[in-house]
């Protein structure tokens, strides 16, 4: 049994990934890097419960979130979830993921280069294979270089049999005009749902927010090698064509004034609100909902009903039970954070 309820803020301590393709932009945010100048910290997994991960992907072994303040400090959100007490008092309601652990995934994505291009399963390829999870992601943009982009669906027209010789060279020149290019800049957010053709573009630091998987097939690596391709799984998921995501990506205003809110993405798995707030501004959130909160500019106290306060750094990560009461954030200076939430919590303050 926990030493206590999960009835405040946690706040939750980063998991970090060295890949290929990452680097230390993370620094950015204040974070205290592993490793030398040198390491290239591609992933921070921030919210994690996932008794096993792809060897490609998490290594293979299993991956928790540590909390990192309060009298839980210490614990996981495996051990929370393994009790059924604290469970409730996390979750309320709302269902585990299909492995048993919580519903979600948060990361920080840090692209120094270009990631693989890659799909993710769909929900009929994961019904009938026991180790692929369905994967749908959003990634906002919290910084890029001024030239980036990222890799969203592919051209329309391409047939299976084009997709695959282009597969079969290997090369940028046949693989990349199939790919439709999407240029970005800070603000922007992207919903990317499963059996989307896709890649994230050099020069980009993102916050993904996806179901709890880390199921990837890789289908091109830019003329990397090393690392397994899986084009036969990826032909199975991919779907051809544009990736038509207007429907979950709705830019619209939730709230006005000295705390700016903007839902970016509804999907049947997530929400995803961007906020502004001037400094000295607090925003009340809404009690009886599991939510999660990505700081991501400035710093944040958060306070709630029999807890003492807790100050959430930029680039920090708060995991907010559902038996949680009187929650608000207050930004002690400018900050710019996401508000995560689950479709069917929260409907008042939310929709």
């Amino acid at each position: 049994m926990p030493d206590a309820m999960p009835n405040y803020p946690l706040l939750l301590t980063p998991i970090y990934k060295e890949k290929v393709w990452g680097g230390r932009t993370l620094e950015r945010l204040g974070r205290d890097l592993p490793g030398n100048a040198d390491a290239k910290i591609g992933e921070s997994w921030e919210l994690v419960d996932l008794a096993k991960t792809s060897a490609s992907g998490g290594g293979g072994d299993g991956a928790t979130s540590t909390i990192a303040n309060g009298p839980l400090a210490g614990q996981t959100l495996g051990q929370l979830i393994a009790d059924e007490d604290a469970k409730a008092a996390l979750l309320g309601d709302l269902p585990l993921s299909p492995e048993g652990g919580f519903p979600l995934l948060l990361k920080y994505l840090d692209a120094s280069e270009n990631l693989s291009v890659q799909v993710h399963p769909s929900a009929a390829y994961a019904a009938y294979h026991d180790d692929a999870f369905l994967k749908s992601e959003a990634w906002f943009i919290v910084d890029c270089e001024p030239d980036a982009a990222i890799y969203k669906g592919i051209h329309e027209g391409v047939t299976p049999e084009q997709l695959q010789a282009a597969l079969e060279a290997n090369t940028d020149d046949a693989v990349v005009p199939l790919m439709i290019s999407v240029p970005v800049r800070p603000g922007d957010c992207h919903y990317l749902p499963s059996g989307t053709c896709h890649a994230l573009g050099g020069g980009i630091l993102v916050a993904e927010v996806q179901t709890p998987s880390d199921t990837t097939f890789r289908v091109y690596d830019w003329g990397r090698t090393g690392r397994e391709l899986h084009v036969d799984a990826a032909l199975e998921c991919i779907d051809f064509g544009p990736a038509d995501t207007t429907q979950f990506e709705p830019d619209t205003r939730v709230a006005e004034g000295s705390v700016r809110g903007v839902r970016r993405v509804v999907c049947e798995y997530f929400r995803i609100d961007h906020y502004e707030a001037d400094a000295g501004a607090t925003h009340d959130l809404p009690s009886g909902a599991t939510l999660a909160v990505m700081v991501l500019a400035g710093e944040m106290t958060v306070t709630a009903q029999d807890a003492d306060p807790t100050l959430a750094p930029a680039g920090g990560t708060l995991l907010i039970p559902a038996a949680a009461r009187r929650v608000a954030l207050r930004a002690s200076e400018n900050a710019v954070f996401l508000l995560v939430s689950f479709p069917q919590a929260g409907q008042s303050q939310l929709a």
